[in-house]
């Protein structure tokens, strides 16, 4: 029988001791501040309240990159940095970002000289780390890029690059470093509470989801990288706490690639609410978004609206020719952006206006709080916080060394689909049982790829691995429900669970995963 590999990591993560940094969070920002600590040499304890990339953090657009639309609204710096760690995540995994060229579409005489002019200051802020020039498309070569774009009127386009990269994966990969450099990270372990003890945070309550029992984690420094939930873990110091976030709501749909053959995506530069719409081809699909809604709540599957649905399919098919209908739509989701309020106003306006700067805050009890970002500047993110961090807990000031850090499965051969994601690690994969059987005839994934999330990426759901650590759920959510009963035997075989716990593992996936079918 298998050992659990979960009892090894529930063991580490309860030894008696005081930890020198403790993170709540297992998102972009949580996963990027554990392994900045950890490969400083701190001793870094990461807690997640459900599974890794949960939450906003495998819902994004896809994209590294940074910011079109944020240069248009006057944020230089912002752009300036997204750019520079646009370059050094593509040096330093290789194997989940991937140079892509987009073509800006021009239907009015005006719109090639004045995005072209954006995109040359977009190519000179990217600097040494530049992907490529940008460059002004006759139709022709515009409709060869970009072969299903509305031919009518269009006068050409703006070629530019940026970058892409699979969002849950990076995070996983994150997970895999932090390991990598002796961080111990545990999910399905929410924090109930803050250890209090004279005016300070000194650490933090959690319950074991899987087991039932309560645990304490003493640290230095406790860091609250929740992303929307940050105002959650900061209640819990302070009960009055004002809150730092007014969230919005970014939704996608998912197509079949024939709605964007080739290998160039399109960017519409202002929509009717203003913000910038992509069509993405990933995975052999197309993701399609994204929307600016603001939300009263913050709940853990958000679910895409329907006048948000409709937006998206509307906007595509003014520049799409075949456009997807209702029909073709093979997944929708949704993600929430932990925005910061602007102290002034309250949060009040549009949320499309409000700062995707990352901020920090540092409480009278030395919680330090990290919101607020976006995927393409999780390093930098977790570089600040580090430094707040050893200043609050005392710790010994060390420079960072992540800028050139290549992260776990480091490799520049290249593999096709779906084994790209694993790097270097794919051979191992290939050799684990079922690496010849597909999961399922309409998607990518072997039955090999759910035990390797099982045995080395924490995988304890059914929906970890169909959302996760493959991304299932997202290419084609009628067929992920289809292959749930097969990777449900898969995981209880694994973890030496019986039948009733694998069939509570289906019911409870397809709870879920019927959220992303489109009715």
């Amino acid at each position: 029988m298998l050992q659990d590999p979960r009892s090894a990591i529930l063991a580490a993560a309860t030894a008696p001791g005081t930890w020198d940094v403790l993170v709540i969070g297992g998102g972009a920002s949580g996963l990027g501040t554990a392994v900045e600590a950890a490969t400083r040499g701190h001793r870094t304890l990461l807690l997640e309240g459900h599974d890794y990339a949960k939450g906003t953090s495998s819902r994004s657009t896809k994209l590294v990159h940074g910011g079109v639309r944020y240069l248009a609204q006057g944020n230089v710096s912002l752009v300036r940095e997204a750019l520079h760690e646009r370059g050094l995540l593509r040096k330093n995994a290789p194997h989940l970002t991937r140079n892509l060229s987009f073509v800006v579409p021009a239907y009015d005489w005006w719109a090639g000289p004045f995005y072209g002019i954006g995109l040359k200051l977009y190519d000179i802020l990217a600097g040494r780390l530049n992907l490529g020039s940008s460059k002004y498309l006759g139709k022709e070569a515009a409709l060869e890029r970009t072969p299903t774009l509305q031919a009518e009127g269009l006068m050409g386009g703006i070629l530019y690059f940026d970058g892409q990269f699979d969002d849950a994966r990076l995070a996983v990969t994150l997970l895999r470093t932090l390991e990598d450099h002796g961080g111990v990270a545990l999910n399905y372990a929410p924090v109930t509470g803050l250890i209090q003890e004279n005016g300070k945070v000194v650490g933090a309550r959690f319950h074991d989801l899987e087991t039932g029992q309560a645990y304490e984690a003493r640290a230095r420094v406790v860091v609250n990288a929740t992303g929307v939930w940050v105002d959650d873990i900061r209640r819990m110091e302070h009960p009055d706490a004002k809150p730092m976030l007014s969230p919005s709501q970014g939704s996608h749909v998912v197509v079949e690639k024939r709605f964007l053959p080739g290998d160039s995506a399109i960017m519409i530069p202002r929509t009717d609410d203003g913000r910038v719409l992509f069509a993405v081809p990933w995975h052999d699909h197309v993701v399609i978004g994204t929307t600016d809604l603001p939300v009263p709540s913050t709940p853990f599957e958000p679910r895409p609206l329907e006048e948000e649905i409709e937006f998206i399919l509307k906007t595509a098919a003014r520049y799409l020719d075949p456009a997807p209908t209702r029909a073709d739509v093979r997944s929708v989701y949704a993600g929430l952006r932990p925005l910061v309020k602007n102290e002034r106003t309250d949060g009040a306006g549009s949320t499309a206006a409000l700062s995707r700067d990352h901020v920090i805050r540092i409480s009278d009890g030395g919680l330090v709080t990290l919101t607020g970002g976006k995927w393409t500047t999780y390093r930098r993110m977790g570089e600040d916080t580090v430094n707040r961090a050893e200043q609050v807990g005392g710790l010994p000031g060390r420079l960072t060394i992540t800028p050139g850090l290549h992260l776990h499965g480091w490799s520049e051969e290249p593999r096709p689909d779906p084994l790209r994601v694993y790097g270097s690690d794919a051979e191992q994969l290939e050799a684990l049982p079922g690496a010849d059987r597909l999961l399922h005839p309409e998607l990518p994934y072997t039955e090999a790829e759910l035990r390797w999330g099982v045995r080395f990426e924490s995988a304890r759901t059914v929906e970890d691995l169909l959302a996760r650590r493959t991304r299932a759920l997202l290419l084609h959510a009628r067929a992920s429900i289809e292959a749930a009963p097969r990777a449900a035997a898969i995981l209880a075989e694994e973890l030496g669970r019986d039948q009733a716990w694998a069939e509570e593992q289906v019911r409870r996936y397809e709870e879920v995963a019927r959220g992303y079918v489109l009715a």
